[in-house]
């Protein structure tokens, strides 16, 4: 045999030998900065991209990831998302969270005013003087949030319930905006006399954008609440999990980090504590039982 075919037969075997190496490294390679994907709803963050960019560029950099924001309309959608393994985690309702537990991991939980809890407000006209709970207001037009929002949908229809109300009989006509913000335009242009909101975003509107609360006032405020948490699916592996998670909480000690806890008007984010959405789960208990 000739030594051209001597050489041209080893480099083969070399490049036979090498290729499972090549392979491995070029996987390593594609996997160093893994994608994760995280799901949103305009019930939290409706028109602000740049935030969305903020944010992701920021947890990306800390956890090593490619962060891709997914937004859709309603939290059932989410849930969707979530049970298909199609996004990462998601910042979803309590609501959801503590009727999902087959498809929700509680990652960790947003830090407002120091405690991970919230309030829902019940919002009217401004030149409304007299309204201080729902249970007066039969026969009007209502706007909730999201048919799967604790806030907009679950604290009010169940305190119908507690005073042995129907809900569906109460109103004149109730509908949905999918985003709490569209709670506060559709009472201030009338086309609803009053609605229910997570109290967190109408304290954020109202510190960003004044003007849009003008013309509506609070006037009933619920007790506290599990803060809207953020979950992961049930299939994300254990390191993937305390990555992200890590990188949550650890954004209030990042100039980065604090900079998006600012625009999201959050002190930051903790870890998980169920215990925080029992509230929520005896709301869910009465709602299933309905009015006696």
């Amino acid at each position: 045999m000739s030594p051209i075919r001597n050489v041209q037969r080893r480099q083969i075997l070399r490049l036979a030998l090498s290729l499972p190496l090549l392979l491995r490294l070029k996987w390593v390679a594609c996997n160093e900065n893994p994608a994760v994907a995280f799901g949103t709803t305009a019930v939290f963050l409706d028109n602000e991209i740049s935030l969305l960019d903020q944010w992701s560029q920021e947890l990306g950099d800390v956890c090593s990831a490619n962060v891709r924001f997914v937004q859709r309309n309603s939290y059932r959608e989410i849930d969707g998302l979530l049970a298909d393994s199609r996004v990462d985690l998601a910042w979803v309702c309590g609501f959801p969270y503590v009727t999902h537990p087959q498809t929700m991991r509680l990652m960790a939980i947003p830090d407002y005013h120091g405690h991970p809890l919230y309030r829902s407000y019940l919002i009217v006209p401004r030149s409304d003087t007299q309204t201080t709970h729902i249970k007066q207001l039969r026969d009007r037009v209502f706007a909730f949030s999201d048919p799967e929002s604790n806030s907009g949908f679950l604290v009010p229809t169940t305190e119908l319930i507690r005073t042995g109300i129907r809900p569906t009989r109460f109103f004149k006509r109730f509908f949905f905006t999918y985003a709490h913000r569209k709670v506060v335009d559709a009472v201030t242009s009338g086309l609803a006399d009053a609605g229910e909101i997570d109290g967190y975003v109408y304290d954020t509107i109202e510190k960003q954008y004044p003007e849009r609360t003008r013309d509506v006032r609070v006037a009933w405020r619920s007790p506290q609440y599990g803060f809207p948490p953020i979950v992961a699916r049930r299939s994300l592996d254990e390191a993937a999990f305390l990555r992200i998670q890590h990188a949550l909480v650890g954004m209030k000690d990042q100039p980065a980090g604090r900079e998006v806890l600012q625009r999201l008007n959050l002190d930051g984010f903790v870890p998980d504590d169920d215990k925080v959405f029992d509230g929520i789960r005896r709301l869910v208990a009465i709602l299933h039982a309905g009015p006696v």
